[in-house]
């Protein structure tokens, strides 16, 4: 076993569940105009009958709404996230979020009711006394179907001495 591997099987993962929320329609227009996505899969329902898909014939959520879904949701616990994560870590000031990788694996339409189970551990410990936080959000809808699958990556400085 790869020392990379044998990490991550000592690894603790915390996990937690979020409440649930039901997308509105309105939810999905008010993101698409506040972030400017003024492309046609969002704002032209005669393109996406003719360019897309039958299962798309409806409004669907774009993929950065649904990460900010997903991290809004998470939002109220996220303290208490980080607090039981970092028990018995000396840790500094959080420096914010450094990193994000995410893969849409399924389409989330006005009516879903989601909820976000995250997978919460320290990835690792850098050299210069840095601590990098992984908070995975696996977001779910009301059939228990993974919609969105991301990392959100998270530094901490180095307790001061």
């Amino acid at each position: 076993m790869s020392k990379e591997h044998a990490n991550e099987a000592e690894r603790k993962i915390h996990r937690f569940t979020t409440a649930r929320r039901t997308i509105s329609e309105t939810d999905i227009v008010s993101f698409v105009n506040l972030a400017a996505l003024h492309e046609p899969p969002f704002v032209d329902m005669e393109f996406i009958r003719e360019h897309m898909p039958e299962s798309h014939w409806k409004r669907f959520a774009p993929a950065p709404m649904l990460i900010s879904f997903g991290m809004g949701l998470v939002a109220p616990l996220i303290a208490g996230i980080l607090d039981t994560i970092l028990e018995g870590e000396e840790v500094g000031f959080v420096g914010g979020m450094t990193g994000l990788e995410a893969r849409v694996r399924a389409p989330a339409y006005p009516g879903d009711t989601l909820r976000v189970d995250v997978e919460g551990y320290i990835s690792k410990k850098t050299s210069r006394g840095f601590t990098l936080v992984n908070l995975r959000h696996i977001l779910k809808n009301q059939h228990n179907v993974v919609v969105v699958d991301f990392t959100e990556t998270i530094i901490y400085f180095p307790k001061a001495g």
